[in-house]
């Protein structure tokens, strides 16, 4: 399922072609691989880093309404459109096991609201007193994933996963200078958090 809104990144080999929404870099994509086919072409989702598989080799007009409308193109292909039922609207709850001692549940059950506002109440709080380091973590699994995808094979490529998780940022930079322009530019645009003190 595709997000247009998505701040996104297209490469064709080793050349970034679009930077911006899903929206509009899918379609240089589209027009890429149309001139190009025999070019490898790379979109990646910003914020994990993770390449979307964009299924390219469609007519312009199904390609485009697939990008901006994923739930519409679904349905057309044989998935039923969910039917609204009477009630209130859901509100993005989701329901899943968790596994605590009796202790735990005897804890939770006793706190005001009982255990679900207990536990919201508990991960909100882990949230803020993370969110530096999770943001850290985050923006190394998305530089990782990128070069993993560009790089991979490249000689320095281990060296430069070592130094970013190690937060060595001075050691990455000059790691990257053996790339491409646009890979390493890109890279260290996404690793902008990834040495954050």
């Amino acid at each position: 399922m595709f997000n247009p809104s998505q701040r996104s990144t297209a490469f064709s080999s080793s050349v970034r072609i679009a930077t911006g929404e899903l929206r509009h870099v899918a379609m240089k994509a589209k027009q890429a691989y149309d001139a190009h086919p025999e070019r490898p072409l790379r979109v990646f989702e910003d914020a994990t880093g993770r390449a979307l598989e964009l299924p390219l080799e469609l007519p312009a007009a199904d390609f485009l309404r697939l990008i901006e409308q994923p739930e519409a193109a679904l349905a057309g292909a044989g998935k039923p459109a969910e039917k609204r039922r009477p009630g209130r609207p859901r509100l993005g709850v989701v329901a899943r096991e968790v596994t605590l001692l009796p202790r735990h549940w005897d804890w939770l059950a006793a706190q005001p609201g009982g255990a679900s506002v207990a536990l919201r109440r508990l991960v909100d709080a882990a949230r803020k007193v993370s969110a530096g380091s999770d943001r850290r973590r985050a923006a190394q699994e998305a530089t990782y994933r990128f070069l993993l995808e560009m790089v991979g094979d490249a000689p320095e490529f281990e060296e430069s996963a070592r130094a970013l998780f190690a937060g060595e940022a001075g050691r990455f930079e000059s790691l990257l200078l053996a790339w491409p322009e646009d890979v390493r530019e890109h890279a260290l645009w996404l690793a902008t958090d990834a040495f954050a003190a």
